[in-house]
């Protein structure tokens, strides 16, 4: 089915990423997972052909496509070549520090930081979750003490994406106990005195993407890196929040989208009982659920893109879209694999891959548990008055 939200300028930039994918990161992709990081050039080569940054305003080198539609075909594109490790790790950098950076910092700020985000030499990464606080932003601890014209950090944060490769690091800190109005947002900056990384976590999947601890030891942060207001920060975390689940729910879309094509192609020249497997009933059955559900799952995603990009997006609607694609992404990936039979267990199999590369995705950005407790919020349930 044609996706009718996409017209010709969307169709050209998806023919950018599909060729990016395919000659830059597919051939190295298997090294780099071993390697357990993407090379830092690789951030640069995206760059140069435009597919960072790309909503930031022309003077710093963007487009100012201010359109979610293209963030979407990005991480479609890496998904659809197997490479969903990169891709996620460019959407950390493109869909959720990019709006931070854009909308929140002064003038200096911008000049400092963004021409260097758009080419790929500044790598992005976002400092939330901490070991004691994940899903529950408020909980967060790690804590700046105002010093004149400097904060002193101290704290951690863990599960960090582009933490090894970061050069930004969009922080968010604690500046008084007000649960809420005491959280605030600072840039950290590589090299500087106090901040340093941890180890890159060995996780069951994503190998490529670095994921990192990151310790904050009387780090001297200067007060021109603060973003926004101070004691603004959760405010500012929370309008961002519907974006981020968004290019979760994206990202799961596109590879249960991609998991249908291999299978089907698989069972096409797979053959048990003397004929293809696809010719057997309950295989023909398995694929029709998988398919009608992803059918399903791009209609509501699309329309959530369409009301994103209006700034009518709810939190409710984003929440719904991260929870139903992140589950149904489990549920057709394992069908998929059960398809394959001992062939899914092997990860040379982009199935194998994939399916534990999605394990993931119904833990961060928000549990699927905190999905349906702000869904149900929503409904407003409590006993009228």
């Amino acid at each position: 089915m044609q996706r009718v939200h996409y017209d010709a300028d969307h169709r050209a930039f998806a023919e950018l990423a599909r060729d990016f994918a395919a000659k830059e990161v597919a051939p190295n992709v298997a090294r780099w997972e071993t390697d357990g990081i993407i090379p830092r050039e690789v951030f640069a080569k995206a760059g140069v052909v435009g597919l960072l940054g790309f909503a930031a305003d022309e003077r710093f080198g963007g487009v100012e496509a201010r359109d979610y539609r293209y963030n979407q075909i990005l991480i479609e594109a890496f998904m659809d070549a197997d490479c969903g490790a990169v891709g996620l790790s460019f959407a950390v950098h493109n869909d959720i520090c990019l709006p931070y950076l854009a909308d929140l910092t002064t003038p200096e700020q911008q000049d400092r930081w963004l021409p260097g985000f758009v080419k790929g030499e500044l790598i992005a990464a976002i400092g939330m979750t901490e070991p004691g606080a994940g899903s529950d932003v408020a909980g967060i601890r790690t804590s700046a003490v105002d010093a004149g014209d400097h904060f002193v950090v101290n704290g951690a944060k863990t599960f960090i994406t582009n933490g090894q490769n970061a050069d930004l690091v969009i922080t968010a800190v604690r500046t008084s106990p007000d649960r809420h109005r005491g959280l605030t947002l600072l840039v950290l900056e590589r090299g500087m005195p106090g901040f340093e990384r941890g180890r890159n976590l060995d996780k069951l999947g994503l190998h490529c993407q670095d994921t990192s601890e990151l310790v904050f030891t009387d780090a001297k942060v200067p007060k021109d890196n603060v973003l926004g207001e101070v004691g603004h920060g959760f405010e500012h975390m929370m309008r961002n929040l519907p974006q981020e689940r968004m290019q979760i729910a994206v990202g799961s879309l596109g590879r249960a989208r991609a998991g249908l094509r291999w299978t089907v192609n698989y069972v096409r020249e797979r053959s048990a009982f003397g004929k293809p497997i696809g010719a057997l009933q309950n295989t023909r059955f398995a694929l029709a659920d998988v398919a009608t559900e992803v059918s399903v799952a791009e209609a509501f995603i699309d329309r959530c893109v369409v009301e994103l990009n209006a700034g009518r997006l709810s939190p409710a609607d984003a929440a719904k879209a991260k929870l139903w694609a992140t589950e149904m992404e489990f549920r057709c990936l394992d069908s998929c694999q059960q398809l394959f039979g001992g062939y899914g267990y092997m990860r040379e199999y982009p199935i194998a891959r994939s399916a534990i590369d999605a394990r993931v995705t119904r833990v961060y950005g928000g549990t699927s548990e905190i999905m349906r407790e702000i869904i149900g919020r929503d409904l407003n349930l409590a006993p009228k008055q």
